[in-house]
Parts: structure tokens; C-alpha cells; sequence
């Protein structure tokens, strides 16, 4: 453990992933809670609901009918918060004009995919065995080699996938940065139960992965060549502190730097850049890994355990600096703290101030690795 003194004092954590700091006060755990409490997922959802757009066999939003697919199902987002077409829009005036010199914007165009992890309507990735979550990971991966950029090292390398069960088109431009990403329960806004994650392609790179990287990039050039994350992985294998689970491929661990309670991160163990880099044995692990993840977590509080997930990787487009200084990971960030009715809210210092955080990430990874392993908890329900 780290000293123990951390457990019972409040304390700052360094994150060198973004170049920021959190509060840790492990001491608030034990305050009384009289707030808001979230309502426990006791939903029993059918396997088939012909009132879900995302059902095989039912009719989409603007008309579309969805094909008899089996296990996942790619489609461009009906609602697309990006579009490859829209209005030109230039700024214009005099560059020192005050308006033009804080009242900036600039056009952002992109591709929106809605992609299903199973036909069954009550599943989630916690339901689905690593084989099942499979298709998934070799769709995303397929998705992601379609839209590389020509110039791009990584789109040179042979992908050894399955055959496709979909022709994933072109875009008509060439995008830097790809999304993936899935919202799990009502408590993150996710609007379908059905078992879904999305996929947004933009123009120039957004703020996070783009806060991240730059902090790779800096250590690669401090480090002559290092990778910051694998050297992380190595410190974390050390310590054995804050390891949930891991694999021949992949290290899953609540970062010493998490900030959701139960947060974790999925992390490749050697430097692999993005999805093709993945052989077909880390494709594997991968899956084993998120299975691990999505399953402990309901088996935590007996929920369908609500989170946001996300990979990083290498972009589309950008200089081979950027390319090689990409290590692939997933962050997981659960809101849930106490129970599955009460929850972490970002608020007040957090949003002024810095992020902060009760329970560590110690504390959570012991319960996650200990508490949490085997079937998952609602198998054994009548």
C-alpha cells in the first residue's frame, strides 16, 4: 500500500496522463449521506422489443429497417452530432479585433455510428461472455482501419479479422480523431437499454485525447523515447496496489490519478499504438479484459452498474510523432459511490476548483479484485 498515512489525511494525486491534480479525503467516507439516491436497476427488459429502433427487423427513426443481424450491427447515427455535409463557415474581420479575437469558431464536420454488441434487447457487455464481445472489438477495429488516413503508418498493417459481416464505407473526407465510446444506464444518459455503444469521427482532435496525448508526446521527448504508460504498467505490476485483473495482453487498474470511484482504466501492457496493432490473441485479452470490468462491476452492488467508457488510441490523421507516441487504452468512469442507489456528483469544487475524490483508488481496486470476481450476480437470481 502506499504509506499509510495517505488512508487517513487528505491529499493531492499527480495524474501524468493529463498533467493534473486531484483531492483525495479517504477520511469523508465515513460522513452520514442524506442526498439524492439513485433508483436500483431492477428493470426485466425482453430479449426482442418491437418498439426499439435498435432490434433487428424494426423500422429506425427516419424509416430505416434494421437487417435480421445476429451479433453486432453498425449503422450511421440517425441523429449525428457531427455531418460530413453542412454550411461553409469561414471568420472573417481583422485578426486583432477584440470579437474576432475571443469570440472564435470554427466548422466541424465528422461521421456518427451507432453500433449494437447484440441482437438480445436485455443483454449488456457484463451478460457477454469475451468470445461474444469478440465481434466487437473486431468491428470497432474494422471501422477504425477504414477510416485511417493513407499517410498514416497504421494503415499499412495487415488486420487478420474475420470476414465482415458489413462493408463499412469511406468517408468522404478525411477525419483526425475517432470516438468510441458507450454510455451504460439511464444514469448517464443513455437513452436505449438495448446493448449499444457510439462512434464519432470530427475534424481536429478533441480536448481530452488531445490533453493526453500532448503529455505522451512530452514524456516520449523527456525519456528518450519512453511510453508513458507502458513504464506505467510496470510501476502498477510492481506495487500490486491498485491491479483489478489482468492478462498476457492487458492490465486493467484504478489509476492512482482516478477520479470517479470506481474508475478504471484498461491498459495494454506492451506499446501498442491503436486497435490494428492488436494481435489476434490481444484482441482476445482485450475482451476478456472488458468482460472483467463490465462483470465486476454489476456483481459490486448486485446493478446493472451504470458508466461512460471510452478508448484512446493513436488519430486518424497526425505527424508520426503523434502516431508513436499513442499507447491504446479504455477509461471506464462509474458514477456510482456507496451503493447502486447513491452516486457521485461533480460539483461545487470539483467544477471550481479541481476534481476530488473520497474512497481511493486503493480501497477500490481491493474490492473490485476481491469481492467482485465470478458469475455474474444476477445468474443466480429465480
Amino acid at each position: 500500500m502506499p504509506e499509510e498515512i495517505l488512508n487517513d489525511i487528505s491529499h493531492r494525486r499527480y495524474n501524468p496522463l493529463r498533467g493534473s491534480w486531484l483531492l483525495v479525503s479517504p477520511h469523508r467516507t465515513k460522513r452520514p449521506w442524506q442526498g439524492q439516491q439513485e433508483s436500483p436497476s431492477k428493470i426485466t427488459l425482453p430479449e426482442y422489443d418491437p418498439s426499439c429502433y435498435l432490434c433487428p427487423g424494426n423500422k429506425r427513426a427516419q424509416g430505416d429497417v434494421n437487417p435480421k443481424y445476429e451479433n453486432t450491427f453498425v449503422f450511421v447515427n440517425d441523429y449525428s452530432a457531427v455531418k460530413e455535409s453542412q454550411a461553409e463557415y469561414t471568420q472573417g474581420g481583422d485578426p486583432s479585433d477584440l470579437s474576432n479575437l475571443l469570440l472564435r469558431a470554427a466548422p466541424v464536420t465528422g461521421k456518427c455510428y451507432v453500433l449494437t454488441f447484440s441482437s438480445s434487447h436485455n443483454l449488456t457487455l457484463a451478460d457477454l461472455t469475451p468470445a461474444q464481445i469478440l465481434p466487437v472489438i473486431n468491428l470497432w477495429t474494422q471501422i477504425y482501419a477504414s477510416h485511417l488516413s493513407p499517410s498514416n503508418p497504421l494503415s499499412s498493417i495487415p488486420l487478420n479479422l474475420p470476414a465482415p459481416t458489413q462493408t463499412i464505407e469511406k468517408p468522404s473526407a478525411q477525419y483526425t480523431w475517432m470516438q468510441i465510446f458507450e454510455n451504460k444506464g439511464a444514469a448517464m444518459g443513455c437513452s436505449n437499454p438495448h446493448p449499444h455503444g457510439q462512434i464519432w469521427t470530427t475534424t481536429g482532435l478533441p480536448e481530452e485525447p488531445a490533453a493526453e496525448l500532448q503529455q505522451l508526446i512530452k514524456y516520449r521527448r523527456e525519456h528518450e523515447g519512453g511510453n508513458l504508460l507502458e513504464d506505467y504498467v510496470k510501476v502498477e505490476i510492481e506495487k500490486k496496489e491498485r491491479i483489478v485483473f489482468e492478462n498476457a495482453g492487458f492490465l486493467v487498474v484504478c489509476p492512482w490519478w482516478a477520479v470517479w470511484p470506481f474508475e478504471v482504466m484498461v491498459v495494454s501492457k506492451k506499446h501498442k499504438r491503436a486497435l490494428v496493432d492488436l494481435s489476434v490473441e490481444e484482441r482476445s485479452d482485450f475482451a476478456e479484459a472488458v468482460a472483467e470490468v463490465t462483470r465486476r462491476y454489476d456483481n459490486l452492488f448486485e446493478t446493472s452498474f451504470p458508466y461512460s467508457s471510452g478508448i484512446h488510441q493513436a488519430p486518424l490523421e497526425g505527424t508520426e510523432e503523434e502516431i508513436n507516441a499513442s499507447h491504446f487504452h479504455m477509461h471506464f468512469y462509474p458514477p456510482l459511490l456507496r451503493s447502486a442507489t447513491v452516486r457521485k456528483f461533480l460539483v461545487g469544487y470539483e467544477l471550481m476548483a479541481e476534481p476530488q475524490r473520497d474512497i481511493t483508488p486503493e480501497q477500490a481496486a481491493k474490492r473490485l479484485r476481491e469481492d467482485c470476481g465470478g458469475e455474474l450476480y444476477r445468474k443466480h437470481l429465480k
